[in-house]
């Protein structure tokens, strides 16, 4: 594995390809043909709003959590310590957000190529 590890925002992260992400601000090479979506297994279908999202997370025990960051669209479940946090604006959700709800949530969710 080689690259650069970049402080942002209060994150660590490796940048393989630190030349092509200042230029175009994008993480890494050929990001833009490498999109993710996140695949409900149990139906097939592609999430594409939070309020499909919500509906789902909702059926699976998850409840909206509304102390948090007003920034951020979470949601949490009684029987766990998980909290998944999703930025408020859906353009911004993005594949670090849909590994997060695969991570808390084995067998309902999957991240693919677009």
């Amino acid at each position: 594995m080689s690259g650069v590890w970049v402080f942002k925002n209060g994150v660590f992260r490796l940048v393989e390809n630190p030349q092509a992400e200042a230029s175009d601000g994008r993480h890494g090479k050929g990001s833009s043909s490498k999109r993710k979506v996140l695949v409900h297994l149990p139906t097939g279908e592609v999430v594409s709003s939070y309020a499909f999202l919500e509906q789902i997370l909702t059926g699976l025990g998850w409840e909206r959590y509304y102390d948090g960051d007003p920034d951020l669209y979470q949601f949490h479940k009684h029987s766990s310590i998980d909290l998944i946090s999703l930025p408020k604006d859906f353009s911004k959700f993005n594949s670090i957000n849909m590994y997060d709800i695969v991570i808390k949530n084995p067998n309902v969710f999957h991240v693919r190529d677009k």
